[in-house]
């Protein structure tokens, strides 16, 4: 029950009810006068003076002067008067008393009485009373019996409590609105997305309601909404009026947005005043922060004191600073901590630190409570040490667990799925999984999908003149995202296609990108491209080089160089690398060649 006497409890509670006669606008010059007057009234017998005087003087704490007057002023039927005498009796701890005198008030028509009943009653664990006054209360429009009977039918699960939460709020209560935009955020925001789609802009409203009456978290919900859509500079404010009202996770939050706009002197301020009142999450921030400029000490301590206030990111990023640093047995000691308190990337990472040492047994059940918990990293790394063992059993356990990764959207599992598929010869569902991992980034994916598509594509039809038409297919447009991203052999693939249509500039370029990062088959077709074009001593230089990484053919062709210009020994050297590096028809013509350099040699 709350504890009552001053005036602005009084009137939070509902419990007091505004006698009649009063008038609360009234300047303190008056007061005194005022005072004289109803006093006056009072002793001649005026029970509306005596309300009024009562109530007045219970509002400023006089519960003796007030109680007398109270008495006189119920005794002649006033209802205020007799609410109020039951707000003192209250107050001076007489609780049962107090109900009998708002019981009266009450049945005579007191809305607020039926209120302070009703809630007298919830406190002692009556609900059908309490719900029978407070609802007598709220159907006569009292905004905190609204509140109250919400509250009473929302903690009994009852849906009903929503109309009444909503009718407080309609009505300027604060919390109420706040609590309404909380139910309706709930709605909007269900994972599945079947929430109303005019829910989250519903509660913004309230939240805005709420917020504008000063109510802290409303604030903070209304920035993370706004922050949401985009709109941080207004986010930005709602955040500061909350940090500023003392709400921590209002300051965090406002530190993020500092930090992403670019100001991390300023984030940090308000991650440590946010961190000063017990946030974990500014306290990580903070700890972040001064890891990334090298200053470890603090940022383990500020980790800790994450940790300290429940937050076991704490943990899991002081297993991070000590892996970074070398310290393996305290990195595991901190992994093990937040991941038996359930953090996922922890148990993760905990199942990649064992596993880098050679405990494959350990690492694997905690690879598996991370899945499990919905890590997409974890559902892959199974995946990984499934198809590691090599039994078709364990073949299929991975898949699986790359399945899953994959429908999470973890690119690589998708790409590896797609690879499986291809070989067990389900080339729809590979495109599909391919698409998706090279839709993700994945070079190999692109250039896979390009492949298969690629195998898909008839011939190019003929201009009517007898001239190629050529129109860039989407195979071509795979090979190419591949050779962009640095995919080397979809840039001799691209290269091709150039020379195929006659673009020898633009194949010259592919080849080039793709030898020069250490493709066999691009130097030798770069050489194939600078012969053709003249360049015989170039091209030299680059089939020497796919021939050192083990191009036969690039061999072959050094060997006929050597030959042509009489320079017999080398180019009997070069056959018979050729000879040793083949392929079959390769060896068998550099064969040949090797022999008959080595009888004109002997001649």
């Amino acid at each position: 029950m709350d504890v009552m006497g001053d005036k602005a409890t009084l009137f939070e509670t509902g419990r007091f009810e505004q006698p009649a006669g009063e008038d609360p606008s009234r300047d303190e010059t008056g007061e005194a006068a005022e005072d004289v007057r109803l006093r006056f009234a009072a002793e001649t017998g005026d029970a509306g003076a005596s309300s009024v005087l009562g109530a007045r003087l219970l509002r400023r704490g006089d519960l003796d002067g007030a109680e007398p007057l109270l008495r006189a002023a119920t005794a002649a039927g006033d209802r205020a008067a007799a609410n109020n005498l039951g707000v003192l009796l209250h107050q001076r701890g007489y609780p049962e008393e107090a109900a009998g005198w708002w019981r009266i008030a009450a049945v005579a028509g007191s809305a607020a009485a039926a209120h302070a009943l009703g809630r007298h009653h919830r406190e002692r664990g009556d609900e059908p009373a309490a719900e029978y006054w407070l609802r007598q209360s709220a159907e006569q429009g009292h905004v905190l019996g609204a509140y109250a009977l919400a509250d009473l039918l929302e903690h009994r699960g009852d849906a009903a409590g929503e109309h009444w939460m909503r009718a407080a709020a309609e009505r300027g209560h604060r919390e109420a609105s706040y609590r309404l935009a909380r139910a309706l955020d709930r709605k909007g925001t269900h994972e599945d997305g079947s929430g109303p789609d005019n829910a989250v802009e519903e509660a913004e409203q309230w939240y805005r309601q709420a917020a504008a009456r000063g109510h802290q978290r409303a604030a903070l919900h209304l920035g993370a909404i706004l922050e949401k859509r985009g709109e941080l500079k207004e986010a930005g404010r709602w955040y500061l009026i909350s940090a500023k009202d003392g709400e921590p996770r209002a300051a965090c939050a406002l530190g993020f947005l500092l930090r992403d706009a670019g100001d991390t002197e300023s984030a940090a301020v308000w991650w440590l005043r946010a961190a000063q009142d017990g946030d974990g999450n500014a306290a990580n921030a903070l700890g972040a922060l001064h890891a990334e400029r090298g200053e470890t000490q603090t940022a383990e301590r500020w980790y800790r004191a994450a940790l300290d206030a429940g937050d076991d990111n704490g943990a899991y990023n002081l297993g991070l600073l000590c892996a970074e640093q070398g310290r393996t047995a305290q990195a595991e000691q901190w992994y093990r901590r937040a991941a038996y308190a359930g953090h996922r990337e922890a148990a993760n990472a905990l199942a990649i630190l064992l596993l880098q040492g050679g405990d494959t047994s350990g690492a694997e059940p905690w690879f598996s409570k991370a899945a499990e918990a919905g890590s997409v990293d974890a559902a892959f790394n199974l995946g990984i040490l499934h198809a590691g063992k090599g039994t078709l059993a364990d073949t299929r356990i991975g898949l699986r667990w790359y399945e899953r990764a994959a429908a999470a959207g973890h690119t690589e599992a998708a790409l590896q799925v797609g690879i499986a598929r291809l070989r067990e010869g389900d080339e729809q569902e590979a495109e599909r999984h391919l698409r998706c991992a090279a839709g993700g980034g994945s070079s190999e994916a692109a250039y896979r999908l390009a492949t298969v598509l690629d195998a898909r594509r008839p011939p190019e039809p003929a201009h009517e003149l007898g001239e190629s038409v050529h129109e860039k297919t989407e195979c071509e447009e795979w090979y190419e995202r591949a050779a962009t991203q640095g995919h080397r052999r979809a840039q001799v693939r691209v290269g091709m296609l150039a020379a195929a249509r006659g673009d020898v500039v633009e194949a010259a370029r592919w080849y080039r990108t793709a030898a020069e990062a250490g493709s066999r088959n691009g130097a030798f077709n770069l050489g194939l491209l600078l012969a053709r074009e003249g360049s015989e001593p170039e091209a030299a230089v680059w089939w020497t080089r796919a021939a050192d990484a083990g191009h036969g053919r690039a061999a072959l062709r050094l060997a006929l160089v050597y030959a042509r210009r009489g320079e017999l020994t080398e180019g009997q050297k070069w056959a018979a690398r050729a000879v040793g590096l083949g392929p079959a028809e390769v060896a068998e013509r550099a064969g040949r060649l090797r022999d008959a350099l080595r009888e004109e040699l002997s001649a």
